[in-house]
């Protein structure tokens, strides 16, 4: 009995020893929120309000622009109130929701927004990163449609674009023939007449399934299509609604008019919503990373969008995506890296290859969801699957049963179906874990952003009054400081080393050395004690450069490293013999 007693007493004390592993992994948060539930655009501002009320310190937002219907573009700024101005240090992008039916978007930006204002103080990894590098926090990019898409008639597939009139049948009516929702179910679904003639019957065992009957053979159903009355009386349904613009295709880089790319807009950044991001990301030139959230399909995706564009991601900005897509197959179970026109489809006037291309910046788009998930054990997801999973896991709330409805062109139909639930979105019990894998996928790609540090001064007295000082600047992440997409075509402001003497000593000559050893270098014309480095400081690497000065011995000099970005350096030197 003895040695039971004592042996519960260390088991005991164990727990009580790993109390604090245990309770480190929940951070509790001051705002309660839920993801195991979708929020609406009205939803989504008020809770990015009381995060920034809550935290106070940590958080601010603020409106960038208004949508086409006068809707706030609500962002976050992530960034310690006591450290540097978020302007003063790299910063991460991250946005979601641009089309208006891919709505885990938004609840992905809200949840990483909610998880590092909770993290802050709590997680060391997170604090530091938030030390390190600012956040801007966009979770609604589209907010008209997203607003329709909650409170109107919808589908898994639209609304996509903003909510621009449009005639879009070209009968110089605008938005007549939209949508209808004729049992009320708030979704599109589908349409069936019986029919002698038809192909299709309707299965004896569960009538919720359509099969196709053999050629030659007839059936009883003929299927109508979409639910949906032809309004306009042009013969056609529902083919002028109420979306214009797929806002993917309104950004300036490899733009292409509407007869070229569907829903491009009049001209790039047409929409008052992409201009409202463009606007916001051109006046911040440290952001160094960007992420836009889609859905569906399990994809890491990087630019280009066309073939033509390749030139546009050379080598050494290639090795950096394939650093941060490969964690990201790591972190995200059946989720694939892929090149947007390689392995998706041609893209032109797309996000993430705007800031990738012609901005420099290491831009990612992720489509949200992935088939394999549903089952989490392979890809495959056949009919007889997807009808277990929709009764036995989500309990039938992803389908509307058939009922019977008058139609005033085709008399008695069938209209039901999967709703707008049915595909793309995420289930919402797997909602948080999808969130919070895509968030540690940002925070790893927040990681690699530049991180300049001062490695190594070295000091030599070459003469009386004479030194040679050489300098190692290195960088932790695989971003470089200014991406080789950046130098090549002249973007943004060029890195400054800066060697700064007091009045009565001078920078007599410097230039690039490719190591210590080195008795000759690349010698910097015209200013050496200012230079201008334009490929700046490779990702996980070091620049090495050399300065010689003519100094009084015990001279305090200083030097400075700028950065677009990066956070400055600054360094103490003391040239002095010893």
């Amino acid at each position: 009995m003895k040695l039971f007693f004592n042996a519960m007493i260390g088991t005991c004390l164990g727990l009580l020893m790993s109390t604090p592993a245990v309770a480190q992994e929940h951070i509790k948060s001051r705002v309660d929120l839920s993801f195991n539930r979708y929020y609406d655009y009205d939803e989504i501002a008020d809770a990015m309000h009381k995060i920034a009320f809550a935290y106070p310190e940590l958080v601010e937002v603020r409106s960038i622009g208004k949508s086409g219907q006068g809707r706030d573009m609500w962002i976050a700024i992530v960034n310690p109130k006591s450290g540097p101005l978020d302007s003063d240090k790299p910063a991460m992008f991250i946005d979601g929701n641009i089309h208006g039916n891919e709505i885990q978007a938004a609840e992905t930006v809200l949840y990483t927004l909610w998880y590092l204002a909770k993290a802050y103080g709590e997680n060391d990894h997170l604090t530091e990163l938030m030390d390190n590098y600012a956040f801007y926090l966009l979770p609604v990019e589209n907010p008209d449609s997203r607003a329709w898409w909650f409170s109107k008639i919808a589908s898994p597939h639209g609304p996509r674009g903003n909510q621009r009139p449009q005639d879009d049948d070209g009968d110089g009516l605008i938005d007549e023939d939209g949508p209808d929702d004729l049992d009320g179910d708030g979704s599109t679904t589908q349409m069936w007449i019986r029919d002698p003639d038809g192909e299709w019957i309707r299965d004896r065992y569960d009538d919720r399934i359509f099969s196709r009957v053999p050629a030659g053979e007839k059936g009883e159903w003929t299927r109508l299509g979409q639910e949906g009355i032809d309004n306009d009386g042009d013969g056609r349904t529902n083919e002028d609604g109420t979306t214009a613009d797929d806002m993917n295709r309104n950004w300036p880089a490899d733009w292409k008019p509407n007869y070229v790319q569907r829903g491009a807009g009049f001209f790039p950044l047409s929409n008052p919503e992409t201009r409202s991001i463009a606007n916001f990301v051109a006046a911040k030139p440290n952001i160094a990373g960007y992420q836009s959230y889609h859905n569906s399909g399990g994809m890491i995706l990087r630019g280009p969008g066309a073939s033509y564009r390749n030139d546009f991601y050379p080598g050494t900005d290639v090795r950096a995506y394939d650093t941060i897509a490969d964690m990201g197959e790591t972190l995200l179970p059946y989720y694939r890296s892929m090149v947007i026109y390689r392995d998706l489809y041609g893209v032109h006037g797309g996000e993430v290859n705007w800031t990738g291309e012609s901005l420099g910046i290491i831009s990612f788009t992720n489509e949200l969801w992935a088939g394999g998930k549903y089952f989490q054990r392979d890809g495959t997801t056949d009919e007889a699957r997807m009808w277990a999973w929709r009764d036995n896991l989500d309990f039938g709330q992803t389908f509307t049963p058939y009922t019977e409805v008058e139609h005033p062109e085709h008399g008695t139909v069938l209209v039901g179906g999967l709703n707008k639930w049915a595909s793309r979105n995420t289930p919402t019990f797997m909602l948080e874990e999808e969130a919070h894998r895509n968030f540690a996928f940002t925070m790893f790609h927040a990681g690699q952003m530049p991180r300049l540090a001062v490695e190594q001064v070295d000091l030599e007295n070459l003469a009386e009054g004479l030194w040679q000082i050489t300098v190692e600047i290195s960088n932790e992440g695989a971003i470089p400081s200014r991406t080789e997409i950046m130098s090549r075509r002249g973007i943004g402001t060029k890195d400054i080393l800066e060697l700064r003497l007091p009045e009565g000593a001078r920078v007599v000559m410097s230039g690039a050395i490719s190591n210590r050893r080195d008795t000759s270098m690349n010698e910097v014309r015209f200013e050496p004690g200012r230079v201008l480095l334009d490929r700046g400081v490779p990702g996980k690497g070091s620049i090495l450069h050399r300065f010689i000065v003519e100094a009084p011995d015990g001279t305090d000099a200083e030097l400075v490293y700028t950065a677009e970005k990066a956070k400055n350096l600054t360094h103490k030197v003391r040239i002095e013999s010893h």
